[in-house]
């Protein structure tokens, strides 16, 4: 994605993060009674049910894998085009194992930095795998033969510095038959997100979120939320946000001098002291969200300038839906 793209699905990301994390007080609003996402969720199929999505994608699919196979024939290999349609699950909210607002859930996992759900739940081993159409053709060619089968397929490899450099231009970067499948296929969203009838809607979303956290009953909520945590021991979190980032940025420093890869990390003195840090700290937040009623309120007050935005761009948000399910059809 370019950058526009990114930074409207960041923000929408953030949106959905800080709105599904469920409802804490207790209340009815939800992440679904989104004004804006009704608009916005057009643009990756919301409109459609869960049977015309995996139908979608499964055509998707097919359409990528013969242009694949083409690309490769033209190049001098053989491909199979791999059918992938049948690994594609829709999941149901019910069964979503993130419960961050249950108090049993938040005193056994805390935010889920440490430890998670399925953690301690061994791997299944299916007896059958998927199995690659190409693998025995594959196998069959010399090295020399096979490096350049995985080139013509994926592309040459981008150098080390490309993986440090923000500005490297991967959008220009030769992807090989991948590439020429995934342009078969076009991203319809993209090509909406880059069009210049959309640009000026887009740009005004992305400014809208930044605002949004910016607004003074956010800041005030957020305020309440603080002053409780400092009561209870917790001082220096100005937003909710910032007590679990507290424990990601702890994690990583943890990771970044681990080297004993043949333990379990979870079981080492430091990271088991972040984990009894996490749950403590996680569960002071929850008390606070409830006390302050902080998801509902939070969604109430996004809800009320989500409004206040829908009425000042109704006629280009209106326009986007129009085409966004267009594309989808």
């Amino acid at each position: 994605m370019r950058k526009t793209a990114v930074s409207i699905v960041g923000a929408i990301g953030a949106m959905a993060l800080l709105a599904g994390c469920g409802t804490g007080g207790g209340g009815e609003l939800t992440y679904d009674d989104s004004p804006l996402n009704e608009y916005m969720s057009a643009m990756w199929g919301g409109n459609l049910s869960p049977e015309e999505q995996e139908a979608q994608w499964a055509e998707q699919n097919r359409l990528r894998e013969e242009a694949i196979a083409e690309c490769m024939t033209d190049e001098g290999f053989e491909y199979i085009p791999v059918d992938s349609s049948g690994g594609i699950v829709i999941t149901d909210e019910e069964d979503d194992p993130w419960k961050p607002d249950d108090r049993d859930w938040v005193a056994q996992y805390g935010y889920g930095m440490v430890n998670s759900p399925g953690m301690e739940e061994e791997m299944p081993v299916e007896e059958e795998g998927p199995v690659d159409p190409n693998q025995e053709y594959v196998e069959s060619l010399s090295e020399s033969e096979m490096q350049a089968y995985y080139e013509v397929l994926y592309g040459p490899e981008p150098p080390e510095e490309a993986y440090e450099d923000e500005d490297f231009d991967w959008d220009s970067w030769d992807r090989g038959c991948q590439q020429a499948g995934d342009e078969a296929v076009g991203d319809d969203s993209q090509a909406l997100y880059e069009s210049e009838e959309f640009k000026p809607l887009f740009t005004a979303i992305e400014e809208f979120y930044t605002s949004a956290q910016e607004n003074e009953g956010m800041a005030e909520l957020q305020q309440e939320w603080s002053s409780c945590m400092a009561d209870a021991g917790h001082p220096g979190f100005e937003t909710q946000m910032a007590a679990q980032e507290s424990i990601i940025e702890k994690t990583n420093a943890f990771w970044e001098d681990y080297t004993d890869y043949e333990n379990d990390p979870t079981e080492t003195p430091e990271m088991q002291a972040i984990a009894e840090e996490e749950i403590e700290l996680a569960l002071a937040d929850l008390d606070c969200r409830e006390k302050t009623d902080f998801r509902q309120e939070e969604l109430r007050i996004q809800f009320e300038l989500e409004e206040q935005f829908i009425a000042e761009h109704k006629a280009e948000l209106d326009a986007l839906k129009a085409a966004a399910e267009q594309a989808n059809e």
